[in-house]
Order: C-alpha cells, then structure tokens, then sequence
C-alpha cells in the first residue's frame, strides 16, 4: 500500500514538474515555407484555368466563384449556419447514459449504535459488495433553460441572415470593381503595342533632338521645347499606361487567377448608345433604402437585441425542472437492484429580479443606438444615391467630350500624315500628334470606363446585384450565363 502511495505521489510530482518546464516554441522557418507553399497550392486550386479570353460576364461570374475575400464571407455564413443548426439542439432535454464500475481493498461494513443507550445494538455488516457496478439512463427538462434557448436560436437564426447580407454586401462591392477594371484592362491591351512602339520611337526622338542640339544643328532653344514637348507628353503616356496596366492586375486578384498570367480580355466594342439612368431618382431612392446590405443588418441587429430582452424576461421566471431515471446496480446484496427515480423541481434565482431592470435598459439604449445607426446610414445611402447620378451624368460629359476631342485629334493626325507625304510638315509635327493622337485615344477608353464604373456605382448605391443563392456558383459557364441574364432582364427593365 504504501509502496503504491510513493509511485502515485511520483508520478503526479514528475507530471507537475514537466508542466512547469514548458517553453514557448516559436514556429520554424520550414513550417513557414510548408504554410506558404499549401497556401499557393490551395489559392491555385480554389480557381479555374484559363481558356480563352474572358468576357466582362464572365469576369464577373469568375469573381463571384473564385474570389478569396468573397469565399471568406461564404465560410462565415456557413459557419452562422451551423451554429444555428446547433442552437437548435439546446431546446432538447438533457438525455444522459451513465456507466460505472468500482472497487475497493476491504469490505465497507457498518454498524448502528443505540440513541436512547449508546450501545451497539447491531454487529458489524456491509450491504455492499467489494466490487460493483452500476448504469443508468436519464431524461432531464428544465423550461427555463428551454426559453432561454428558444430565444437563443431565433438570436443564432438572425446571425445567419446578418452573416447572408454581410456576404451580398461583398459580392455587389466585388461586382462593382469587376466592372471598374475590366474596361481599363480592356483598353489596355488594345492598345499596349501602341504605347509601347510609340514609346520606343519617342525614345530614339529625344535621342535625335539631343545629338542635334549637340551639335549645333538647330536653334537651341527650338531644340528643347520640341523636347520639353515631347517629354511631357511621354510622362502622361507613362502615367496612363501605368494605370491601365495595374487595372490588369487588380483584374486578375478580383478573379484569382495568378496576377502574372498573360490573360486576354474579350475586345467589346464601346456602347452605340449612352445609357440613362436605371430608374427615376425617387425610385433609386426607394430601391436603395429597402436593398442596401447596411440596413437590413440594422433590422436584423434590432430582432436580436429585442430577443435578448425576452431571454432576460424568461430568466426571470422561475424555473421548472424535470427528471427522470431507469438505474440498475449489479450489488447482489440489493434487494432492488433495478429502479426508477422521477422527481420535480421548482427554483427561483432572486437575483435575476435585480439585475433584469438593467440589462432592459442596456437593450432599450442599444435599441436607440440602431434607431439613430438606421437614420445615418439612410440619410448617407440617400447621399449616395444622388451622388452617384451626379457622378454619372459628369461622366458622360467627359465622356461625349472625350469622343469628340478623340475624332478631332484623329482628323489632325490624317491632315499632318498627308502633310509630311507631301514635305509641307515636319516629323517632329507627326510624332507629335501622334502621341495627342495616342494619348487623347487612351483618355477616351478611360473616360469609358468610368462611365461603366459609374454605372456600376449606380446599381451598388441601390444594392442591386444577382442572387448568389439563386445561382449555380459550381459550373463557371452557368454562372457567366445567368449573370449575363441578370444585367439583360435589368437593361430590359428600364
């Protein structure tokens, strides 16, 4: 006996001591590779090679499949919804199985003693056995708990819809930047050999005009403002084609597809007709106000904290419970070894009776703070909404603009061409305009795409955008089919 004592004492002072000697571990440089190397190979395959040039359509369906900020939103909803499906579980009763078996070294044994003498006046004898076992299955309800999670379900119920809207509100903001991008992606690779071959002779130019100025061969100053001209003009093209080749990039991050991939863009034609605005502004308005991801959060927010009002009520009730047992114990000294326990308990905790004015009052003030939340963020939606039909209508002023300086400055072009055919101009004059040419071209494709992007900012200030639960996120070529149906069925509404 004793000896055994030792070895439990031991045993537990070397478990303590190896607890105290714990040291942190600091992850290593090859778990860091192993991490990065599994997240490549899982952000590759959480896309779709490439086949063909893409579409703005299927751009979009792309982005709506494949994207990892939007998969993260898609992992947090399935999440509230297992959740929801677990507080489900919390209305049902307790029903437990137990199981246990024992020992001991001697015979328990016990005897009685006289209250009226002191005298032993039973000897010594046990009614248990050394050895025993014993299970038993239970069935416990208590009906406040089962209001508390009744209310705690409806609560889960909500963040399932919260983490739904949540997840819409990202989808229409992804959507939203397909279309800002894809338009200066597309320019850009219209027009990249251009830029680049522009460059180039612009370049060797510069390079001439130098040599030139070197030698004396010019008037100095003619020299360098045909420079100066030509270095400006080349700093804008520099800016424009930085900005259309990071549209690119952006492009392919919004898809996931690799940003060095060398994809081709579908080369859509520009809109014959400008379009107008999608509804009249009171009905955007209204749109707007009964769509926006923002607010349905708010309302969805407010049923939960008036829940949370009810489950302090029910806890403020008493508390009924009620339990019941089948039991069995292999004692053979038992008379019974087999039974059934049934009981019914009645509890009240007092305290909750205090604390319930103050958790009323945190929820009438939380409500108060959605209310005031609900107005701002509507009064900054309605803002939007008129701000983006103002955005919209400037940009298709530039845009008209940009169209006609383009055919004006494609007509100078011709006349300065047909000019040096002749010797009555210059090459200096023609790679002049070439670059205005060059250069007024790229700002009409931009001004393009943001007359595109405003649009989109249109429909995402109204949170119009396509039902992904409606939709077949599985297969990329349905998806690209009913987003294109979706933004047809829109054109077709207006």
């Amino acid at each position: 006996m004793i000896t055994a004592k030792k070895s439990t004492v031991g045993l537990l002072i070397t478990l303590l001591l190896a607890g105290c000697s714990m040291q942190p571990a600091p992850i290593t440089p090859e778990e860091t590779r192993a991490r990065v190397n599994s997240d490549r190979a899982l952000m590759a395959m959480a896309s779709q090679p490439v086949d063909g040039p893409i579409s703005l359509y299927e751009a979009m369906a792309r982005a709506l499949a494949f994207n990892l900020d939007l998969k993260l939103e898609q992992h947090k909803t399935n999440l509230a919804d297992k959740q929801l499906s677990l507080s489900r579980h919390d209305q049902l009763p307790d029903l437990v199985v137990g199981y246990r078996t024992g020992g001991r070294s001697n015979d328990s044994g016990g005897s009685s003693r006289s209250l009226l003498d002191g005298e032993e006046s039973l000897e010594p004898s046990t009614s248990t056995e050394r050895y025993t076992k014993s299970d038993d299955l239970g069935l416990s309800w208590d009906i406040l708990d089962f209001g508390v999670s009744y209310f705690r379900a409806k609560q889960a119920s909500d963040r399932f819809l919260l983490a739904q809207e949540q997840q819409k509100y990202i989808a229409n903001q992804i959507l939203t930047d397909v279309q800002k991008t894809y338009w200066r992606a597309v320019s850009y690779d219209r027009l990249i050999t251009q830029l680049e071959s522009l460059m180039e002779e612009v370049t060797k130019k510069l390079e001439e005009s130098r040599q030139i100025e070197t030698r004396g061969l010019d008037a100095p100053l003619t020299a360098l403002m045909y420079q100066r001209e030509l270095l400006y003009n080349k700093r804008e093209l520099y800016e424009l084609y930085e900005d259309m080749a990071q549209a690119k990039i952006e492009l392919a991050t919004l898809m996931n597809i690799p940003v060095d991939s060398n994809y081709e863009l579908v080369q859509a034609p520009k809109a014959d007709e400008l379009r107008g605005l999608p509804f009249r502004p009171e009905v955007m308005e209204d749109i707007a106000l009964e769509n926006r991801s923002e607010l349905q959060e708010v309302d969805y927010r407010k049923r939960m904290n008036a829940n949370e009002v009810k489950a302090a009520l029910v806890r403020v009730l008493p508390g009924i419970r009620f339990d019941y047992a089948r039991n069995y114990d292999s004692n053979s000294l038992l008379f019974n070894s087999d039974w059934t326990d049934y009981s019914a308990r009645i509890s009240w905790n007092l305290l909750e009776l205090y604390r319930y004015p103050d958790t009323k009052a945190v929820a009438a003030a939380q409500a108060d703070t959605l209310d005031a939340q609900r107005l701002s963020l509507s009064a900054a939606i309605l803002s939007q909404v008129h701000v983006g039909i103002v955005r919209y209508n400037h940009t298709k002023n530039e845009y008209q603009i940009a169209e006609d300086l383009s055919q004006t400055q494609e007509k100078i072009r011709q006349q300065v061409e047909a000019a040096v055919r002749a010797d009555s101009a210059s090459d200096q004059e023609l790679i002049n305009e070439r670059m205005n040419a060059l250069l007024t071209e790229v700002r009409y494709d931009i001004a393009y795409a943001n007359l595109e992007g405003a649009y989109a900012d249109l429909h995402a200030a109204m949170g119009l955008s396509p039902n992904l639960v409606q939709m077949d996120t599985t297969n990329l070529q349905t998806l690209t089919t009913s987003i294109e149906e979706y933004f047809n069925r829109q054109r077709d509404h207006r």
